[in-house]
């Protein structure tokens, strides 16, 4: 996790990907999960954080509104998400009796791509 700084940006790149940052030599991709979520993008501001995702052989840098803690979750706490509920979020798990969505890291990469 770092916080917000501008991100370069990339001419002909989609809304999703605002731009890249340079995180420690790495060149990650920006990845605005607001938008990759169907939210309006809002303008940064103090609390705005990226949070640096690795996947199999890609790493990018999400963008997100607030970090507000890391807490460790057990897998047996992981329940299928429910019908119908966004399309990137593979799990629920719950933490201190409130549900916490899981992004699924893959769905995300597929729908970054211009996948399903």
């Amino acid at each position: 996790m770092t916080r917000w700084r501008a991100p370069t940006p990339v001419p002909g790149a989609p809304a999703v990907i605002p731009g890249i940052i340079n995180q420690r030599g790495s060149i990650l991709p920006v990845v605005d999960l607001r938008i990759a979520l169907g939210l309006p993008a809002s303008a940064p501001e103090r609390s705005t954080r990226f949070v640096v995702l690795y996947h199999e052989t890609v790493a990018m840098a999400l963008l997100v509104d607030a970090v507000l803690d890391f807490v460790p979750l057990d897998d047996g706490t992981f329940e299928p998400s429910p019908a119908g509920r966004a399309r990137l979020v593979g799990a629920v798990s719950r933490y201190e009796q409130r549900p916490l969505g899981i992004i699924d890291p893959g769905a995300l990469l597929a729908a970054v791509q211009g996948g399903p």
